[in-house]
């Protein structure tokens, strides 16, 4: 069925408190969704950050991200009052999140929430931590344990610390107890209001699509609490880690640096952390948008400590034989593959093995460095189509600074013209396209220039920090929107009486 969404992540919404939250922003977000025609709101990684401030390197790939928990609903539940929320400085700029003002606001603040949330417990609070102890126990542990070193990486702890030496640990449990409940908290808080707004947005009709980095942070309670599980050292240091080779696009390639899995030992054991992370995933969202999908198939391993990516070699995945596993586990899960880049035959036919869509981008589709044949007219419907992603430059921008010769290709191929707007023309082809499901940027649809591009790979600073302005919608833009959408047969049917 044809259907169409708008990729927007939480941090993005506006808010009086520096960062969108799940609060009443989002509500009206999904409200704006609905009334456009829209039947899928699409988010990146919901974990917390780190170092960077990229929801692609997190301290942890099951927790959620205590920036997003909404201020004025603690208000309301009497655990802050809103002259305590208003005296903090949450950075200076509506359209930009201020990490650093953040960080230094955001826990001060929570921790007085603790102090209150201790006095009265809710009763579901032991529920919650017992359903997720298998994972929020490592990391509340770990942020505990981070806090208390100053924030430098686990991999410089003392070795009792950093080899998890068992009396070491239950040391730590005691010392840090008071702590450990806070970082417990905060995921319960985020838990208990993302299960509201993902209910909120269901029952409107809006299916919510979440990302999965397929790598993980080498400072995360995933690497610390089962460095069995990654190529890592007698030291606990990556032997490789993870990246792309020089292309068309980077000559040194790109350096992730992320460690790099034992798939022989995930195999040995049945890929339970893989299985794990989805099975959680899959209770969080509605559709999984699973990050480099090529990568399973065979993958960059780049010698650890090179300041490029030209020394490292690829090496063979799981293939699908991973996704059988979890699929025979879980049952079929909705899940997109994003396969953007270098493809070779193995990897098309892992995606064709799967059945999962894989994705479409229309600015590489004008690219001449770019290898894979993104036109519309070679589009199959099992695909899901974007105009650009989080790692794009806008529409407006991408005409403003891509080569002459793409953007003049552009505008005869989808015959764009100034008078409607450059970028209603390329989202008309993607909402026009073949494929079952087409998605677009808010940036887009509000017209913006490379000034909110959300992230610039390979770079670090000035990224993911974009925010929607609070009077960016209106009713105009909801009108122009659905008529889109309701032209190219993507508008949701309306459930029968």
């Amino acid at each position: 069925m044809r259907s169409s969404g708008v990729l927007m992540h939480i941090s993005s919404l506006p808010s009086p408190y520096g960062i969108g939250t799940m609060g009443k922003e989002a509500r009206k977000f999904v409200h704006f969704l609905k009334k456009s025609g829209q039947s899928y709101w699409q988010v990146l990684p919901i974990c917390p950050t780190s170092y960077g401030d990229s929801p692609y390197q997190s301290f942890s790939s099951f927790a959620g991200n205590p920036y997003f928990i909404d201020l004025d609903a603690l208000c309301r539940q009497k655990l802050l009052t809103e002259q305590e929320c208003g005296a903090y400085d949450w950075g200076r700029d509506v359209t930009q999140v201020d990490y650093g003002a953040l960080y230094e606001s955001r826990y001060p603040l929570l921790h007085k929430a603790f102090e209150r949330f201790q006095k009265k417990i809710p009763k579901d609070y032991a529920k919650f931590c017992k359903e997720q102890q298998d994972w929020l126990e490592d990391y509340a542990l770990f942020m505990a344990l981070k806090d208390a070193h100053g924030g430098v990486s686990w991999s410089e702890w003392e070795p009792e610390l950093k080899k998890r030496d068992k009396d070491a640990v239950d040391r730590a449990k005691q010392e840090l107890a008071g702590e450990i409940e806070f970082w417990k908290m905060l995921q319960y808080l985020f838990y208990r209001q993302w299960r509201q707004l993902k209910k909120y947005a269901n029952d409107k009709g809006v299916r919510m699509i979440g990302d999965v980095p397929i790598y993980v942070a080498m400072d995360s309670a995933d690497v610390w609490a089962n460095p069995e599980q990654f190529y890592l050292d007698g030291d606990l240091l990556p032997i490789d880690v993870a990246g792309c080779p020089p292309d068309a696009f980077s000559e040194d390639g790109q350096l992730w640096g992320n460690p790099l899995f034992r798939w022989d030992v995930m195999k040995k054991d049945q890929y339970q952390w893989w299985t794990k992370r989805l099975e959680k995933t899959a209770k969080l969202f509605d559709v999984i948008r699973i990050d480099h999908f090529r990568g399973f198939d065979s993958y960059y391993a780049i010698p650890y400590g090179d300041d490029t990516a030209r020394n490292g070699e690829w090496r063979q995945g799981p293939g699908i034989e991973l996704f059988q596993v979890i699929e025979k586990k879980l049952g079929r899960l909705d899940i997109i593959a994003e396969d953007l880049g270098f493809l070779t035959d193995s990897v098309r036919k892992m995606l064709s093995d799967s059945g999962y869509p894989g994705m479409k981008l229309i600015q590489f589709a004008f690219d001449t460095r770019e290898d894979g044949d993104y036109l519309p007219h070679n589009y199959t419907r099992n695909s899901v189509v974007y105009a650009g992603t989080h790692d794009n430059d806008t529409i407006i921008g991408w005409m403003k600074t891509a080569p002459k010769a793409s953007v003049a290709f552009a505008k005869e191929y989808l015959q764009l013209n100034r008078r409607e707007g450059y970028h209603w023309g390329v989202m008309r082809s993607v909402w026009s396209s073949v494929s079952d499901l087409a998605v677009v940027t808010m940036q887009d649809l509000l017209g913006l220039a490379s000034s909110a591009r959300m992230n610039t790979p390979s770079t670090l600073g000035e990224n993911w920090m974009w925010r929607m302005k609070p009077d960016a919608i209106d009713t105009k833009l909801v009108k122009k929107v659905r008529k889109q959408v309701e032209l190219y047969g993507r508008l949701p049917k309306e459930p029968e009486a």
